[in-house]
């Protein structure tokens, strides 16, 4: 079945008055729905005049919406990208005021009690009730009008600095200048596509193409301390100040409505539960990493002392944070013997995209197309059609932004543009995502060659993009990725084994000059190396996710100074003196706040689900990769992660597979 382009609802060609004006229309006809449900007598309410016209609401509204606030992450025009952020604010604002409708709450509740409707409901739809429900109470509208007034501008508060806060990110656009033998060590063609000032100098920003490379490569301690400090320096009068008003916005949020902590609030609707669970598991896991992470930093200063009497350098019996990337690489080469500048050659971009497409077309029974001359944002991106393959059964596309540019999104990451779900007209809405990234830009006379790394963060993201256009829920508020924060990195997550794997990492990859195939001894050592630095890799995101909940337990945190704490308690690694990290630390301003931990929680879930399906029936099984299609991408948020756990894998989940893949005993 061709794509009926028709059925695409976004579009790319908006100037900035266009956005100001449809978010306008956009509201008006948003808020009309809300009065029209608001306006029944409790003696009338039905499925149809509440819950269906909200749901309606939610899969007209989100395209909308995305059309307006998606290019403040993408354009390349500075004045649509402030329109777009200002869309963002504006619309966030009005939908804190929808969500502080006493009397649409109040019908929603006449509803629940009307047990004649209720019951003949669809399961999603009780769900999506039940939520709705519990998000008023979670909102305070079971609380007298003048805490709900406290609530609704404290929100509105927290949103518009949130987005500021990563408005200021985006156009971060930092420049250092070396003189090529202070990037003594650097990869050759790193340094070649540096800019050059006019004194000749080489211009490197703190965008990741440039960033890593110098970290992990150059020899002169000088030029990463230079690096590291701007990195983690990055909007840091502004930013910091915006996450210590966030914390004392959000713990007084959940002073009114009754929770003693910020985290306990949001803890309350995850898979995790509460504050408690989530320590417990993370100084467990620490406890468990320490003997790892003895025996590296133990490496780490016999090769940085071996490296300061090489060079003539002081030795100061420490590792800070710009050695830390720099010795993590040089341990992988020493002690697995592998070049990742070697390794790049054969991982060219297009070799990459065309054998990952390929994996996830072949795995999960689906046929991709690209479309020539798609209508996008930027002459960078590329847009795919997605049909099932057995059934010729159109799912929806996918765009591809590959580069980093001028005001950019500085990340990976996936954004669901237009839900999968049921139209007004009982119709399916065929779902569309972006995947945005930042790899090396090909050139004339040099490929865009990625990392091993780069691979991975390919591989996971584009796993949320099959996560968006696979689920198959009736309701836009369940579609995709809407699971549980803590669950909703597993599926991505178990989708980066493959690149680990000999028969996978064959098909993608094959060397930039010749075409020759990646050699079997080269892979074997990869395989080998996958946990190098294990110890202080997740006592990272031990030490990330410590600081997010410690921050989140108190009325007021000086971020710079808890994070030099949990830095040095955790990593036993000092922070820079004179940067904060937490000021360019956006997940927590960005809908993770509370919940970093998440990325390692989730983890469990997904080596589970590796281990024990696809590493024992076989990683291309196309009858495994059909169950996790069912049973993991299919439902989107409709059921909890926990039962879409047990279904795929016939039992509860267990912890062992996580721990073996730490390099860790059971």
């Amino acid at each position: 079945m061709a794509a009926d382009m028709s059925k695409n609802r976004l579009r790319w060609d908006l100037k900035p008055e266009d956005i100001k004006t449809r978010t306008d229309e956009l509201i008006k006809q948003s808020k009309a729905v809300y009065d029209g449900v608001g306006a029944v007598k409790k003696e009338d309410v039905s499925y149809e005049n509440v819950i269906l016209a909200l749901a309606n609401n939610d899969c007209e509204s989100s395209v909308a919406r995305n059309v307006l606030d998606f290019p403040q992450h993408t354009s390349a025009d500075k004045a649509v990208r402030e329109a777009s952020t200002e869309a963002d604010k504006k619309l966030s604002d009005f939908d804190v005021e929808m969500s502080m409708r006493q009397d649409v709450f109040d019908n929603l509740v006449a509803i629940q009690d009307k047990k004649d409707v209720v019951d003949k409901m669809k399961p999603e739809a009780k769900r999506y009730l039940e939520k709705l429900i519990k998000y008023g109470r979670r909102n305070g509208l079971h609380l007298p009008k003048d805490v709900q007034d406290k609530v609704k501008a404290l929100k509105k508060r927290a949103s518009d600095i949130a987005i500021d806060f990563n408005k200021n990110l985006n156009d971060e656009n930092t420049i250092l200048e070396f003189a090529e033998d202070e990037l003594a060590g650097v990869p050759d063609d790193f340094l070649k596509r540096l800019e050059r000032n006019e004194g000749g100098k080489c211009k490197v920003s703190l965008k990741y193409p440039d960033y890593f490379p110098t970290m992990k490569k150059c020899r002169m301690p000088e030029t990463r301390r230079k690096m590291e400090t701007a990195f983690n320096s990055r909007c840091i009068e502004e930013n910091s100040k915006i996450m210590e008003e966030l914390v004392e916005i959000r713990q007084k949020l959940a002073d009114l409505l009754g929770y003693p902590t910020h985290a306990a609030y949001i803890l309350e609707l995850r898979m995790a539960k509460d504050p408690d669970t989530v320590a417990t598991f993370l100084k467990d896991l620490a406890l468990k990493l320490r003997v790892l992470q003895d025996d590296e930093l133990k490496t780490f200063l016999e090769y940085k002392k071996e490296e300061c009497e090489k060079y003539g350098l002081p030795f100061e019996n420490k590792i800070n944070y710009w050695d830390m990337r720099y010795y993590m690489t040089m341990a992988e080469e020493k002690r697995y013997s592998i070049d990742h500048n070697k390794l790049k050659e054969y991982f060219p971009l297009e070799v990459v995209t065309k054998g990952l497409l390929e994996i996830y077309q072949e795995l999960l029974g689906l046929k991709f197309e690209e479309i020539q001359k798609p209508a996008v944002w930027h002459e960078d991106v590329t847009m795919f059609s997605v049909t099932d393959k057995a059934t010729s059964e159109f799912m929806g596309w996918f765009y591809l932004d590959l580069f980093p540019r001028e005001g950019k999104f500085g990340h990976a990451a996936c954004f669901g543009l237009q839900p999968g779900c049921l139209l007004s007209t009982g119709d399916r809405q065929m779902a569309i995502a972006a995947m945005v990234a930042n790899f090396t830009k090909p050139t004339s006379d040099a490929p865009s060659l990625l990392t091993h790394d780069e691979v991975e963060t390919y591989f996971h993201e584009f796993g949320h993009v099959m996560h968006d256009i696979l689920g198959q829920t009736d309701l836009a508020h369940f579609s995709g990725t809407r699971v549980e924060r803590d669950f909703v990195e597993a599926p991505s997550q178990m989708l980066e084994n493959w690149c680990w794997e000999a028969e996978s990492l064959r098909r993608m990859s094959s060397h930039y000059k010749d075409g020759a195939p990646i050699p079997d001894e080269m892979i074997e050592k990869l395989v080998k190396a996958r946990n190098a630095n294990a110890g202080l890799f997740n006592l990272r995101q031990i030490m990330l996710g410590t600081f997010d909940q410690t921050i989140h337990t108190r009325a007021k945190a000086d971020t710079r100074s808890i994070y030099a704490k949990v830095s040095d308690e955790i990593l036993r690694i000092p922070a820079t003196p004179g940067t904060n990290m937490c000021a360019s630390f956006g997940h927590l301003a960005d809908g993770y706040d509370a919940q970093y931990y998440g990325y390692l929680w989730s983890e469990v879930y997904c080596m589970d689900m590796f281990y024990s399906r696809f590493k024992k029936e076989g990683i291309m099984s196309p009858k495994v990769g059909q169950d996790y299609r069912k049973y993991i991408l299919q439902p989107g948020g409709s059921i909890d992660a926990m039962d879409m756990l047990k279904n795929f894998l016939g039992r509860e989940p267990q912890q062992e597979s996580f721990l073996l893949s730490k390099g860790l005993k059971v």
